[in-house]
């Protein structure tokens, strides 16, 4: 969906647990953008995102507040480009990936940062990625850290009104987890 309101208010909540949070607009400049976002995400090839993950990540190491610890978090085409910009982004101290497919097992073996994903049990494109991603790291020596709550389904943390109430249980037990992910290795 790009920057919106909603990942404004993620980077928000991330700021008010102590983090300083860059939320970059990837899909800025490209043609169709603010007409049709996901359009737009389609025309942006993963070096280019990366590329531009990288100078939003340069530019929030370079604030005077910054410890010179970073991490890197997504929501489902955002959860997708955290785990591959864990691959690729030796100076990432955590990943986490909301709902975001994994990257292919070669990618897996340039991995760092420990990685915590994040799933919805209905969610089967997704988490039908999870186990090879889950095996290969494993085997690799890697940190991997999942959870797949019952119920929920792709973008719980958004969608929070969806699935009985499911969705809803999973962000309030997601969130938590994230924070404390993230402060135990960046901090």
């Amino acid at each position: 969906f790009g920057l919106t309101d909603w990942v404004r208010a993620v980077a928000d909540a991330l700021a008010k647990e102590g983090f300083i949070a860059v939320a970059p607009d990837l899909i800025a400049g490209i043609e169709g953008a603010e007409e049709n976002p996901r359009e737009a995400i389609g025309k942006l090839d993963e070096k280019e995102a990366l590329a531009r993950l990288k100078a939003a990540l340069d530019y929030g190491l370079a604030l005077p507040a910054a410890s010179g610890k970073c991490a890197a978090i997504g929501f489902c085409w955002g959860g997708k480009t955290s785990f591959a910009l864990a691959a690729a982004e030796p100076r990432l101290n955590a990943a986490v990936v909301y709902y975001g497919t994994s990257p292919d097992t070669a990618a897996l073996a340039r991995i760092e940062a420990p990685v915590l994903g994040m799933y919805g049990e209905d969610d089967e494109r997704v988490n039908s990625t999870i186990p090879a991603a889950e095996e290969e790291m494993k085997r690799l020596g890697k940190t991997f850290e999942k959870e797949i709550y019952p119920g929920a389904g792709h973008g719980f943390l958004r969608q929070q009104d969806g699935r009985d109430g499911a969705n809803r249980k999973a962000a309030e037990q997601a969130w938590p987890r994230t924070i404390d992910f993230l402060k135990k290795h960046t901090t």
